[in-house]
């Protein structure tokens, strides 16, 4: 990320920044008539500036990830860490554990990735990553430890969405780029059925930010309204392979925005979802996968969406076209990437989405 400044945490369920709206008025403080009294004089507070946050999609390190991180964590992301590194924030999805212990759960795929894949992130042009995913909890409650000591090594908040409880599971990534407060809060609608207690934080429970709680989500969104110029949810959400949101997802996405999102944006179907307007607020529906092996016709499509804001005014949104070459997200150009971005567009009428 370039020219930020990092803002204060605020650790209360999803609380962050503040909202666009306050009085921006110049003040005017008038001395004490007196003969020696200063002149009076007018101050003014900057109004925020545009910056543009990009949202990556699927993210682990097996195969040939893990071959890529083992050689190299500074180039492991691969050629998409220009267009990361540009914007002035940029959000991922990890979706895997972190760690190299604990006991693989029960279930047919499990990914865990050692904390060296933090560095590789972070080199990749990452400033923020999500672990509120199907996959943030694979190897256990000693896994999950192993997660959390990884997660509380960060200076910066880097890793959202999995914490010691919900408020710190809950808690956004917060900071201040040209006088604009971000929020970004992450959470997953997807956890399967039979782990849903034992994966969801709470109050005296270690795991993941749960968008089943949608009592807690739409609390803490407003909660971040209060103080955030800008609020941006990020959503592990939808049905795999399904390249139209579902009935879920879309009533999830206005509760979202009527709370005081900005910016939704998700994945995990695994294939690329339409992206649009929801009222004001910016909706993005499926990222698809990103450096994730690519399975199935349509699992190769990929980019990155860049959302260009000013406090709660959506000013542009784009969709940034990739193909997944051996595992990794690579970008297009020239016809190829004409094509990929009208094929993108063709994605929107199933959304409700204008």
């Amino acid at each position: 990320m370039r020219g930020r400044s990092a803002g204060a945490i605020v650790v209360v369920l999803l609380a962050a920044c503040s909202s666009v709206g306050s009085d921006d008025s110049p003040v005017v403080e008038a001395a004490a008539p007196t003969s020696t009294s200063a002149p009076v004089t007018t101050s003014t507070a900057p109004p925020p500036q545009p910056i543009t946050i990009a949202f990556a999609g699927d993210i682990n390190f097996e195969g040939a990830m893990s071959g890529r991180l083992a050689h190299d964590p500074q180039t492991a992301v691969g050629p998409f860490t220009a267009v990361l590194t540009a914007a002035d924030i940029a959000v991922g999805n990890l979706e895997t554990a972190l760690g190299t212990g604990g006991t693989p759960e029960n279930k047919d795929f499990t990914f865990q990735a050692p904390a060296s894949a933090v560095d590789a992130l972070r080199a990749g042009g990452f400033d923020v990553v999500s672990m509120a995913n199907n996959h943030g909890r694979d190897f256990g409650p000693d896994g999950l430890q192993e997660s959390l000591a990884i997660k509380d090594a960060q200076p910066d908040h880097f890793i959202i969405g999995v914490g010691h409880n919900d408020a710190e599971a809950y808690a956004p990534f917060t900071t201040t780029v040209r006088g604009q407060r971000v929020a970004i809060i992450g959470a997953t609608q997807v956890l399967d059925e039979e782990l849903v207690t034992a994966w969801t934080a709470t109050a005296t429970n270690p795991g993941l930010a749960s968008a089943k709680r949608v009592d807690a989500l739409v609390a803490a969104v407003q909660q971040a309204r209060a103080t955030a110029d800008t609020v941006v949810v990020f959503l592990h959400w939808g049905v795999e392979r399904n390249d139209c949101p579902v009935e879920r997802q879309q009533e999830l996405a206005k509760q979202l925005a009527d709370a005081g999102a900005d910016i939704i944006v998700g994945g995990h179907a695994h294939r690329l979802q339409g992206g649009g307007m929801l009222g004001p607020a910016f909706v993005g529906y499926g990222l698809g996968n990103f450096d994730f092996t690519a399975v199935g016709a349509g699992a190769e499509k990929t980019g990155v969406i860049q959302v260009t804001v000013t406090g709660r005014h959506i000013d542009t949104y784009e969709f940034i076209p990739g193909v997944i070459k051996g595992a990794v997200a690579t970008p297009l150009d020239g016809d190829a990437a004409d094509a990929a971005i009208a094929y993108w567009n063709t994605l929107r009428p199933c959304t409700g989405l204008t």
